[in-house]
């Protein structure tokens, strides 16, 4: 399977994503912190929506799927900084081995994938 180390970092992202909601990211946004939690949830979970038909259309195109994948993976190590940068922050949430299994997991695959 071409891409074998994508798809696995790609799987851990969106086990990350459902971390997320347990963790209630959306306190960690600037704007999306000052809703109710109930509220604040039920925003982060259909912004997802648009985000995840877009990941599946740009996987379901091979014209642009080599490019995706690249950025994808460039996306995923990256996304490991942004949670490092947000570690001391109040509503940061991620704190336990689950969250970082997720997080580094996604952004080790997507180099890997890059390298490989």
């Amino acid at each position: 399977m071409e891409h074998l180390y994508f798809y696995i970092g790609l799987t851990f992202i969106s086990a990350h994503e459902l971390d997320a909601i347990r963790c209630r990211e959306w306190k960690i946004f600037p704007v999306l912190s000052l809703l109710t939690d109930k509220f604040g949830q039920l925003i982060f979970i259909f912004a997802h929506i648009p985000l995840f038909f877009f990941v599946f259309y740009k996987l379901s195109h091979p014209e642009s799927i080599a490019s995706f994948i690249k950025w994808f993976d460039i996306f995923m190590i990256i996304h490991i900084g942004l949670h490092l940068l947000l570690l001391k922050n109040k509503n940061n949430e991620f704190k336990d081995w689950v969250s970082w299994i997720l997080i580094i997991g996604a952004g080790f695959f997507g180099f890997i994938d890059l390298i490989v």
